[in-house]
């Protein structure tokens, strides 16, 4: 059930309608049987997975909290994310690494017996894992108690919301919420659809509209210029971001209609005037999940140099892995980890050079530089991202680089998409100059109400009724 359908809509409004006609202690055993329905209206056999890891880590958040012994404590964590990741290793990656050893078989002149599995990735199989696996690493630190309501512990996992595509939520910001009463309000209901518009905005009008010419070029990059192939890398960088950060907004507007908060998962990365900065406003809520339980306990700032380094490039090839079994994606996040590396590296040399001097007032045109050039090198690392083999992403890098053709012109989507693009980046920074979605009640309804329904027709207007699926459902 995808949030840009219909299907999705009578959902929404039955669970909503049902949400706040019963007493309170009905409505955690209402939202986990819609949650559990709207995940089997995927692939109904794979709950089997999420009831098997809610299960594990449960009793693993209350044994690791009864338990006085330390080396109990960390055997039972360590037990749990053991096999939760096993979970996740079978289902999304062993027929990466079977593929692998198979070709290294082959060219050894190995007999290699082991086929590959026929099997379908699960929806949002990595986000919920990561979910569940902050739960038992923060009652393992102490800072959250064990869950002993196994029902809302399920609902902390199965969220509908943001069970397939996040935002990765901590304990301590969500399992009390269910625990609250909610009283229905008028205003949180205007707030939350309106946010949820705005995601369905950036959904099927820029990033679906995108999609149409990104897709038509780079599954056939053979045949197109580096000019279309640049085009569309361009608008590909919009369409990820507008097509994840709407699905985020959406999933925010439709929790915060029950008085739930999810954590603001973006924050206008592309206006971002370094590479530590983009990263601390894109997928906010994975990034700080490997700073906080990778990056962290690595040593993070706190060894040499040349450690730290090791750390930050380890921690961002991790993530790249994290979002799909291929060498695409390995190298996309070993890109961003070299940026990292050479920007710190960069900062390490600055203060040795000139140590005590302090930096003066930011000065406009530098940062416009700044940000431009921010937004080229993530332009270049996200050509691996999209494309389908590492061998197909140096052919465009070529192309590119040395093919200056024709381009591929579609009168009807490229205006198009240029003035959705110039839309979202317009609203974008109206939103974050004003931080409009989270204190829209400064605003005068009026404003609000006119804000709302100009999203609406324009997504009924210029929206791609498709149903297409978002880009990190896969993942």
């Amino acid at each position: 059930m995808l949030f840009n359908s219909f299907d999705f809509v009578v959902f929404f409004i039955v669970v909503t309608s049902a949400y706040f006609v019963l007493p309170h202690w009905l409505r955690w055993p209402m939202l986990l049987s819609a949650s559990c329905f709207f995940y089997m209206s995927f692939i109904p056999i794979y709950i089997l997975i999420l009831f098997t890891t809610i299960i594990i880590d449960y009793f693993a958040g209350i044994w690791i909290e009864n338990t006085e012994a330390p080396h109990k404590k960390r055997l039972y964590m360590l037990l749990s994310v053991a096999s939760v990741c096993v979970v996740l290793f079978f289902f999304k990656y062993f027929n990466f690494f079977n593929q692998n050893v198979e070709a290294l078989a082959s060219i050894l002149h190995w007999n290699y017996p082991i086929e590959a599995l026929r099997i379908i990735l699960p929806i949002g199989l990595s986000f919920h894992t990561f979910q569940s696996l902050s739960y038992v690493l923060e009652v393992y630190r102490g800072k959250q108690r064990a869950e002993r309501h196994i029902g809302i512990y399920a609902l902390y996992v199965m969220y509908f919301p943001q069970l397939v595509a996040g935002p990765i939520e901590r304990p301590q910001n969500l399992l009390h919420q269910f625990h609250e009463p909610k009283a229905f309000s008028w205003m949180r209901l205007g707030e939350g659809l309106s946010l949820m518009l705005w995601g369905l905005f950036k959904k099927v009008v820029v990033a679906d509209n995108l999609a149409v010419y990104v897709d038509t070029v780079y599954n056939s990059a053979g045949r197109h210029t580096g000019t279309s192939l640049l085009l569309a890398t361009y608008f590909f960088a919009f369409q990820i971001y507008a097509d994840f950060s709407g699905y985020s907004d959406v999933a925010r507007g439709a929790s915060r209609v029950y008085g739930i908060d999810l954590m603001k998962n973006f924050e206008t990365p592309y206006f971002s005037t370094s590479i530590p900065e983009f990263w601390s406003r894109w997928h906010i809520s994975l990034s700080t999940w490997f700073r906080d339980y990778v990056y962290i306990p690595l040593g993070g700032n706190r060894v040499s140099v040349e450690r730290n380094s090791f750390n930050l490039f380890l921690v961002f090839l991790v993530s790249g892995f994290w979002h799909g079994a291929n060498w695409t994606f390995i190298a996309w996040g070993g890109v961003h980890g070299i940026y990292m590396v050479v920007y710190r590296l960069a900062g390490h040399a600055t203060r040795f050079l000139f140590p005590g001097k302090r930096r003066g007032k930011p000065i406009l045109v530098i940062q416009a530089l700044k940000l431009i050039f921010t937004f080229h090198l993530v332009l270049l690392a996200w050509i691996f991202f999209r494309a389908d083999s590492l061998a197909t992403a140096g052919q465009i890098f070529r192309k590119i680089a040395f093919d200056h053709g024709s381009l591929f012109w579609d009168a009807s989507v490229i205006p198009q998409a240029l003035f959705a693009i110039a839309v979202l980046l317009s609203l974008d920074v109206f939103n974050r100059m004003t931080d409009y979605w989270e204190h829209q009640d400064s605003f005068h309804i009026g404003f609000r109400m006119v804000y709302a329904v100009a999203l609406f027709f324009v997504v009924v207007l210029f929206g791609v009724d498709s149903g297409t699926q978002f880009i990190y459902f896969q993942f």
